[in-house]
């Protein structure tokens, strides 16, 4: 034992030695920044734990011991004591909607229920828009988001008589918590010429009040857009500005890159705008709406990314079904508790499969990452059979497709998508905002029990990732872990146990796996020398 104890330190002291003499070799650059005395999470490929972090020039040079880090110091060096804290690589947002969170506080009405919001009732939701209304010009819009109809009281959608009692001077328009829906009031549905003649688009309903036979002012999915096209358009600087608001307020969660999915081709350009003023002070990949893929693939639009990769473009999004809490998700089988709709009830898709899969075969031979909302076990199926087709027609490796969501993702399908190298981007936190209304209402409790399926995933050893649909919910990356890691409610019942994965792998889905969902595991997700220091600094280690 004293022999190999020799060796070992003698080995050591050959190391160190050897570090000296290379880092006072010309040409070598020291860190500009260390790390030190804390925890450094490095999430690397053997999930080892360093005491320190050395970066130079925005990139790692040295994760390791406290003693080698000094090796990597000279003058310049700025040195910050962790005192015990920990260290792990920033946060990447896999799914959600940046900067909305910015656009919400500076233009919208938060009706959200508790736990995100304050309001209990329909009276609070029309109070709060009243309240709005009344600092409005007439004739203008009144906004809100976030309302859900069965936290409410009355358990009920908001109707257009409800919202004619904000005003009858202002067009209303509340989007419902899952983005599905809408409600509007009866000047709103004027402006957009809906009546009961009226046929919805595609993909859509105009829900109907049986005892007058009008619109009740409810619209779902695709049919949101008959009075969507009417409101006035965010742009410009408003949307840069709040594209500054919501990059700090994400910056503050430790979220060092965020995602803007289904982008219309304005928010590039506002986005480079942003960067270029400096208020983008985090990364951000945006996903423009396939249907707009056409104008980027021609070359009709064009734009130029900075070259700091700052900003980053890689997918296209489609959408392939709804919102189960909406009740327009997509099921193989009905629903569980049928409210307004027909026993056999089981959503609708938002897209003919025909359509979706020649949507997806065009940018996906022009070399594109596609990303497809899927939440229904039943969307999943045409999401699957999508991929698989434009796979077959044209093979290419490691195209890294995405199903977002995945709600309710079935053993079979996870096998499908574990062949064909699709990417599951679980939705997690409906285990904690819905998942007692999974449960009870929705779909019921074997079919609650595997929601976001994140151990299945993980058994077969897809890499899955993890996201908040910010502003679904608010924008919390702990939060995200805790739910994959207890999978606990609102009233604090754990729902599917089986399901329950590691602190370290419901980590992996917010770094490395988020990482390599964007392609970018060479320079993102760890902490390892080369990589960008993109870090965040948590008071204890998770």
């Amino acid at each position: 034992m004293k022999s190999l104890r020799r060796i070992f330190f003698s080995t050591r002291f050959v190391m160190l030695l050897f570090l000296q003499i290379f880092f006072s070799s010309p040409g070598f650059s020291s860190a500009d920044l260390i790390l030190f005395n804390g925890a450094v999470v490095t999430l690397d490929s053997v999930s080892s734990i360093a005491e320190a972090v050395a970066v130079e020039d925005g990139r790692i040079i040295f994760a390791g011991s406290k003693v080698e880090v000094r090796g990597f110091a000279d003058d310049r060096t700025e040195w910050i004591d962790l005192k015990g804290a920990a260290v792990l690589p920033g946060f990447i947002d896999a799914h959600g909607h940046f900067p909305a969170t910015g656009l919400i506080r500076k233009f919208v009405v938060d009706v959200n229920s508790p736990p995100i919001g304050r309001a209990a009732d329909i009276t609070d939701v029309i109070r709060v828009l009243k309240e709005k209304a009344s600092k409005t010009p007439e004739g203008e819009w009144v906004r809100g988001i976030g309302y859900d109809d069965t936290m409410l009281k009355e358990k009920r959608h908001l109707t257009r008589e409800d919202l004619d009692k904000v005003s009858m001077r202002h067009p209303v328009y509340v989007s419902h918590i899952s983005a599905h829906l809408a409600a509007v009031n009866s000047l709103a549905l004027e402006i957009a010429e809906i009546n009961s003649d009226t046929k919805p688009p595609e993909g859509g309903v105009i829900q109907i009040n049986p005892e007058t036979e009008e619109p009740n002012g409810v619209l779902e999915e695709t049919a949101m857009t008959l009075v969507s096209r009417f409101l006035p358009q965010i742009g410009g600087e408003d949307f840069i500005e709040a594209i500054g608001m919501a990059s700090d307020e994400y910056a503050a969660q430790g979220v060092t890159m965020a995602q803007s999915g289904a982008s219309a081709l304005s928010d590039i350009t506002h986005a480079i705008q942003a960067h270029e003023r400096g208020l983008l002070s985090i990364r951000m990949q945006l996903w423009p709406r396939i249907n707009q893929a056409e104008k980027i693939l021609s070359g009709e639009f064009q734009y130029e990314l900075p070259e700091d990769d700052m900003i980053s473009v890689r997918a296209f999004k489609a959408f392939s079904d709804g919102s189960i809490q909406g009740y327009t998700g997509y099921l193989r089988d009905p629903y569980h508790v049928h409210t307004h709709k027909d026993e056999e009830y089981r959503g609708y898709p938002r897209i003919d499969a025909a359509v979706l899969n020649e949507q997806v075969r065009k940018v996906y031979d022009a070399g594109w990452q596609v990303a497809i909302h899927a939440n229904g076990d039943a969307a999943i199926d045409t999401v699957i059979d999508a991929f698989e087709y434009a796979q077959r027609l044209k093979p290419r490796k490691d195209a890294r497709h995405v199903v977002i969501h995945a709600q309710m993702a079935l053993e079979e399908q996870l096998t499908r998508m574990n062949t064909l190298g699709i990417i599951p981007s679980f939705f997690v936190l409906h285990t904690y905002y819905w998942g007692d209304r999974h449960r009870d209402i929705f779909i019921g409790p074997d079919r609650a029990a595997r929601i976001s399926p994140v151990r299945s995933a993980e058994s077969r050893g897809l890499i899955f990732t993890l996201h908040a649909d910010t502003p679904v919910v608010p924008m919390e990356p702990l939060r995200l872990v805790w739910s994959a890691v207890n999978r606990l409610t609102t009233s604090g019942k754990v729902l599917g146990p089986a399901q329950k994965v590691s602190v370290e792998i419901a980590l992996r889905g917010i770094t490395t796996h988020a990482a390599y969902q964007n392609f970018d595991e060479n320079r993102l997700g760890s902490i390892e020398a080369g990589k960008l220091a993109d870090l965040v600094v948590l008071d204890r280690n998770p």
